[in-house]
């Protein structure tokens, strides 16, 4: 089975600022794929763009600002036609005991990991119309299938992109756009709010965390598919991270 060539594929990145999607970014481009990078910290995605050179866009946004998103998608169609792959990757967890959290965190939360997404999937669906082998990849986490103590809300909006998703596929299959998921465990990013910086290092070293570049690979594997191939769902997790 031959994989896609995907030289000359348009995708846009959520969260490119950091971490997978930054990773993601740069191992898209290497496959020739032109890459929209999206996030809200305009001065890291326009270093990165410039780093990456001519395959590279830099178009500040926050993926919670249903407005902003419509227009970023309306600049996306107007500069390059349409779009092959919307990584929806940009999220936040805040951690803490439910009883003890703030409800503006709940906010924060939802408005990133869920709205994030429905706004951005929803301005891209009509851009990837007639786009073979178009595909919309959602970044979840293991929180999306397990509960973990103190991370409640993050994963209600986990569980809930994994619903969104084997629905949006089952939507639109039909018309030759797949949709699937990512799930992965313990990565080395930034992400982890709330937590200490020394805790989060000693619990990724105890289960030799991936790298942002390992979720990338499984983006890439699974792009890459014929186009009548959906790659529905990956968990990737450290081989040592044998609790969620």
């Amino acid at each position: 089975m031959r994989m896609q060539d995907l030289n000359g594929r348009v995708a846009v990145i959520t969260g490119a600022s950091s971490g997978i999607g930054e990773a993601a970014a740069r191992l898209l481009a290497e496959e020739g794929v032109t890459v929209v990078l999206v996030a809200r910290r305009a001065e890291r995605i326009e270093a990165l763009a410039q780093e990456i050179g001519d395959r590279a866009v830099a178009m500040p946004a926050d993926v919670a600002d249903r407005d902003g998103v419509v227009k970023l998608f309306d600049a996306v169609k107007a500069r390059f036609g349409g779009i092959d792959l919307l990584f929806n990757n940009a999220g936040m967890g805040v951690n803490g005991p439910f009883a003890d959290s703030d409800p503006e965190d709940w906010k924060t939360q939802i408005d990133a990991n869920l709205y994030g997404v429905l706004n951005c999937t929803h301005a891209a669906l009509p851009v990837m119309q007639g786009r073979e082998g178009a595909m919309i990849s959602i970044v979840s986490s293991v929180g999306g299938r397990y509960g973990i103590a103190g991370w409640s809300v993050y994963n209600a909006t986990k569980f809930a992109v994994v619903g969104f998703a084997d629905a949006l596929r089952k939507e639109v299959g039909e018309q030759g756009i797949r949709v699937g998921l990512i799930e992965p465990g313990a990565v080395w990013t930034e992400w982890g709010h709330n937590v200490t910086e020394e805790a989060m290092r000693e619990r990724r070293e105890k289960v030799d965390a991936l790298h942002a570049e390992d979720v990338a690979q499984a983006l890439v594997y699974a792009f890459a598919q014929p186009p009548r191939v959906l790659v529905e769902e990956i968990l990737v997790r450290p081989v040592k991270q044998v609790a969620p």
